[in-house]
């Protein structure tokens, strides 16, 4: 009885427009907080959290087109998570942690081996089915959840009017963006997260089993952090070593060690092959700060927890820059490192992207540039498969780096090369490229490492005969180097990407399947819409090159990133509010400049802004990407308010994203340019289908409700 009252209250207390943004709100929190907490539990969606983002587009597609007939699905959100929620939980006793995904056409670190013997990238048939499998099952774990989250969404939209209910949908989504920032800015933990994703659900449906899955869903996350840190872009875990060092690990991989390469330390190692190891270790560390005489500044790329720093100190450094992406890293090396580098007042530590401190810096040169062992493990957003340190890597990184050496000074990359002689080859022809000069490479063998060194006069390369220099094994010509439209450092040469295609061709043909049981086997008299499907597929691919241009201009942390997806929503949404304010009908029209917006954006090297002030490049860069985003959202509003299944067409809008995002991954072969040119294409389609569609599907104007 008391449960009654409650739920009478609450449906007294809450409107439609109140649960609609109740509801977006918690889904858009909901597929973040699954994107953070899966990368951090199982190793495939580290690398490949955009598998994430494309099961929570299925997903929601499909609960928003079976909502009016299945509107009961609503109240199994909470259970559906909590069911998600146990094997990721317990992910390292299933043996999910570590599950590698089943494709050698792209190196991760610790991967190799792990699939056996590569035969043009394929391994034995029964590991590479198993894996694809396991992922596709995790995928179908992930989209289920958020088919009754979209079912939620989809039940309250359809009692409001089309632009209303569209407009509340962005707001809540953009609302659960902030609110998800809020919370990352916090170093909060998984438990958290949940807890803001999933209690707007349990409010939305106050039932009894509800309460219980949700205090579930809390218990189990809980038990999943076991000690471990969670900065905005990793699980960060330390483990004590029996030598006295500290290693750190990222989402259960490897990442780094804390050393102490102290005299101290070295003297008191008793056993001679120990101390050769250690000795050798501190000489690795030592090499960029010994070949071009004593250095006066420096500038570590990728500083960690303080080793490169403090190699640069005891080879006589006045002034030293940390910068580091992970803010949490960096300060874990002021507490931990026995060295205690970061403590020195000549050491001044800067949390950004290197690529973006590179290209904004504008003081003194430096005397050594140092890129550490700068591996991220992890996608700099959900939207694309570029990693975090991409864009470092590459031709116009490396020459912004270059930019900031001083005369006589040096630039030096360590770089673990396991995967083989040709990313070594990838990395100094790169070098070569970007600066003029074929660098000198050193392999030492540290984290399977190899040091590139580039300097502006003389090497000095008397290093007592521990190390040995390396040629490429390749030529230039026979190179594929990085850039900043290809940047994608990781990619194997010549190895065909059969885990990919099987994977997302098991995502696409499973897709059309669920897509035929959501809208019926007629599919256009389902309520399925063609040409916002086409509209959504060219959303995700603008919104993955918006995101990743902006990255080049303001680097790819964590903040700009919040940024630039609130600004994308916050476009939308002012382009649903012009719609309704000045009465726009007529969505034809707009494809024009839509269309020639696109060839602007594909004609302009973004990366050539970073050349104005910040400013200008804030203005002129926002309105590259942001323009044909706002045209498109007129679009969307436009065909929305004349739809006669409005939350079943907005669903195709997000089953459209899916499509988007498994031709994401073409970018990784054809360059990122060319997402453009997919996108003009797929808009092209819109207006073809709504050309040759009429008014098929359309309310007609007689029975239109004002209010739509």
């Amino acid at each position: 009885m008391r449960e009654l009252l409650f739920r009478e209250r609450m449906r007294i207390s809450a409107s439609p427009a109140t649960r609609l943004l109740l509801s977006t709100f918690g889904l858009l929190a909901l597929e973040l907080a699954f994107i953070r907490w899966l990368a951090s539990q199982i190793r495939v969606f580290a690398y490949f959290s955009n598998l994430v983002l494309i099961a929570a587009f299925l997903g929601m597609g499909l609960g928003l087109g079976i909502a009016k007939k299945r509107g009961a699905l609503r109240h199994w959100v909470l259970p559906a998570v909590l069911m998600l929620s146990i094997p990721a939980a317990a992910a390292e006793l299933l043996g999910l942690t570590q599950l590698t995904f089943p494709d050698l056409s792209v190196h991760i670190w610790g991967s190799e081996g792990v699939l056996g013997d590569v035969a043009n990238g394929i391994s034995d048939a029964r590991t590479l089915l198993i894996s694809v499998l396991t992922v596709l099952i995790l995928f179908w774990g992930v989209a289920g959840s958020f088919v009754v989250a979209g079912v939620s969404v989809g039940h309250y939209f359809s009692q409001l009017g089309t632009l209303k209910a569209y407009g509340l949908d962005l707001f809540g989504s953009l609302l659960g963006v902030l609110a998800v920032m809020a919370v990352t800015s916090l170093g909060t933990s998984p438990p958290v997260w949940f807890f803001v994703a999933g209690l707007p659900f349990l409010y939305l449906s106050p039932r009894l089993i509800n309460a219980l899955c949700f205090a579930g869903i809390l218990f189990v996350t809980w038990t999943s952090v076991d000690g471990a840190l969670f900065s905005p872009y990793n699980r960060i875990d330390l483990v004590s070593q029996a030598r006295g060092d500290v290693l750190l690990k990222v989402n259960h991989d490897f990442h780094q060690y804390i050393h102490d390469l102290s005299p101290e330390r070295l003297a008191s190692i008793t056993d001679p092959k120990a101390r050769k190891v250690a000795e050798g270790t501190r000489i690795v560390y030592d090499i960029p700060y010994v070949v071009g005489g004593q250095p006066r500044r420096v500038l570590v790329v990728g500083a960690g927890t303080g080793n490169d720093v403090q190699a640069a100190l005891r080879n006589g450094a006045e002034a030293t820059t940390a910068v580091d992406i992970d803010g949490t890293i960096l300060k874990l090396g002021e507490v931990l490192h026995p060295e205690e580098p970061y403590s020195d007042p000549s050491v001044r530590l800067v949390t950004n992207d290197g690529r973006a401190f590179l290209e904004q810096y504008d003081g003194e040169p430096f005397d050594v540039v140092s890129f550490g062992f700068l591996d991220s493990h992890a996608l700099f957003s959900a939207m694309s498969s570029l990693r975090l340190e991409n864009y470092v890597y590459t031709e116009e990184g490396l020459a912004a780096a270059w930019r900031n050496v001083s005369e006589g000074g040096v630039l030096a990359i360590s770089f673990s090369v396991v995967g083989g002689p040709w990313i070594a080859d990838r990395i100094y022809w790169t070098l070569a490229k970007a600066t003029g000069k074929e660098p000198r490479m050193i392999h030492h063998g540290l984290h399977g490492g190899t040091t590139f060194l580039v300097r502006k006069g003389p090497l000095d390369l008397d290093l007592d005969g521990y190390l040995g220099l390396e040629e490429p094994a390749s030529s230039s010509e026979e190179t594929m180097t990085t850039s900043d439209d290809w940047p994608f450092l990781y990619i194997r040469p010549g190895v065909f990407p059969w885990g990919y295609v099987l994977l997302l061709g098991a995502v696409l043909l499973s897709g059309i399947a669920a897509v035929r049981i959501a809208y019926g086997k007629d599919v256009t008299g389902g309520g399925f819409d063609p040409p916002l499907f086409f509209m959504g597929a060219a959303f995700l691919l603008l919104e993955t090159r918006g995101v990743t241009s902006l990255s080049l201009l303001f680097g790819s942390t964590w903040v700009v990133n919040s940024v630039v997806f609130a600004g994308i929503l916050t476009t939308v949404l002012l382009a649903n509010f012009a719609v309704v304010r000045l009465g726009l009908k007529d969505e034809r029209p707009w494809f024009i400049p839509l269309l020639l917006s696109l060839l602007v954006l594909w004609a302009m090297p973004v990366g050539a802004l970073n050349a104005l002030p910040t400013l200008a490049r804030g203005v002129l860069g926002g309105l590259l990407v942001g323009i044909p985003i706002g045209f498109a959202g007129v679009i969307v509003s436009a065909r929305l308010q004349k739809t006669a299944k409005p939350a079943a067409s907005l669903g195709s809008n997000l089953l459209g994203a899916v499509v988007g995002g498994c031709l994401e991954y073409m970018s990784m072969w054809t360059g990122l340019r060319v997402l453009v040119l997919v996108a003009g294409l797929l808009y092209a389609l819109a207006m073809a289908s709504i050309l040759l569609r009429g008014n098929s599907g359309l309310v007609p104007d007689s029975e239109r409700s004002p209010t739509s």
